[in-house]
């Protein structure tokens, strides 16, 4: 993974394009690979760093032309601050036609300067919303309102993105193309399954995604019930030993702290339950219910999560609810005690995730690098 990986034929007829991003993570990979696969492109993904530090992750095979710049990052809060300079003398070799940065580091702001600069094209691309971006400075605002006024497509993940675009004055009905977050769907439908949890909560055990919380709402479900509730958490973090430490205290649950879950896991993991909880703080999508609801579970959330409102839909395939463990522990025993409406649930769950592909990911992205080069459709 160095920059020897670099090779393309100066006659190819193709057209060059590379993305800027932090780092490879396993939901987008298997899309990169089937951008590769297009000979309408010859598209490259250079990343600032192969894993940024407190992440726990494992990748599917790279099929992909990439580049990884030296590392050069500060932490800031929960998410690191990427300025590779060395992103420019990648681009010079590279001298791509159109230009996709996913984000605002400085190492991504090279890449837009780089198209500005020698007239080639850039395209935005945001896993944000219109609501997860509204607390944002004027700086930010400015900065991305300079970004946008010199671009030429826009990717998004979601509707919300669709919005936030929107709201900087850009014609989302003739620039913006959609590129889900998705998983592979088909992995995780393994039918019913032994179904013998009635909880599994998969997430980094940060507080942001609240797993104390979620373990609170089995405890108080129990009560509700009569009887136990069997819970399975999946993930690392630094809140594991937190959440070990109440496992051993809480009553009424019968809890399984798994641990990371390694991505050949995740589905047998998932099939083992039958309703997923994702008390997030705030995600701009959430990836997990894309897993869930491939696995067939009625899905839990806050309002705080991109996803809501396109794979979780209150009264559809699950509960959408504020933080509130009364609430949550009510509708979780209601559905417990509901097998016609949890199945009903769990089907909705997997018809509305068909759409969220690999394949239409990878077509958005293809699209949009065509329509800002200016290529017939």
């Amino acid at each position: 993974m160095n920059r020897s990986s670099i090779t393309f034929s100066s006659m190819s007829p193709a057209l060059k394009v590379v993305e800027i991003t932090n780092n490879p993570v396993p939901y987008r990979v298997p899309i990169y690979n089937r951008v590769a696969r297009d000979p309408r492109l010859h598209m490259t993904h250079i990343f600032s760093i192969i894993q940024e530090p407190g992440r726990f992750t494992d990748l599917p095979p790279f099929e992909f032309q990439h580049v990884l710049l030296k590392p050069n990052y500060r932490s800031r809060d929960d998410h690191n601050v990427h300025n590779n300079r060395d992103v420019w003398g990648v681009l010079r070799h590279l001298q791509p036609d159109v230009v996709i940065t996913d984000g605002f580091n400085p190492t991504s702001l090279y890449g837009f300067l780089y198209a500005r600069f020698f007239g080639k094209k850039h395209i935005p691309m945001t896993d944000g919303s219109y609501d997860s971006e509204q607390a944002l400075s004027w700086k930010h605002k400015w900065v991305r309102r300079l970004v946008y006024s010199g671009s030429q497509a826009f990717i998004g993940a979601s509707n919300g993105s669709r919005a936030l675009y929107a709201s900087y004055g850009i014609d989302v009905q003739r620039h913006f193309f959609q590129s889900h977050l998705c998983v592979d769907n088909a992995r995780f439908d393994l039918g019913r399954g032994d179904r013998s949890y009635d909880v599994v909560f998969c997430s980094r055990l940060v507080d942001g995604k609240r797993p104390l919380f979620a373990l609170d709402v089995c405890s108080r479900a129990a009560v509700k019930l009569g009887r136990r509730v069997k819970a399975l958490f999946v993930g690392a973090g630094p809140l594991e030993a937190a959440l070990r430490e109440r496992v051993a205290q809480v009553q009424g649950v019968a809890a399984t702290v798994h641990g990371f879950g390694m991505q050949a896991d995740l589905p047998a993991l998932y099939n083992q339950g039958r309703v997923f909880l994702f008390p997030t703080a705030g995600d701009v999508w959430g990836v997990v219910i894309n897993e869930a609801c491939a696995s067939g579970l009625a899905v839990m959330s806050t309002p705080y999560a991109g996803v809501v409102g396109e794979l979780v839909r209150d009264g559809e395939n699950g509960h959408v609810i504020d933080f509130d463990v009364e609430r949550w522990a009510t509708a979780l025993a209601d559905l417990l005690t509901d097998e016609t409406r949890l199945r009903q649930f769990g089907l909705r769950s997997r018809q509305l995730v068909q759409a969220y592909s690999y394949d239409a990911a990878a077509k958005g992205l293809v699209d949009a690098a065509r329509h800002a080069a200016g290529c017939a459709s």
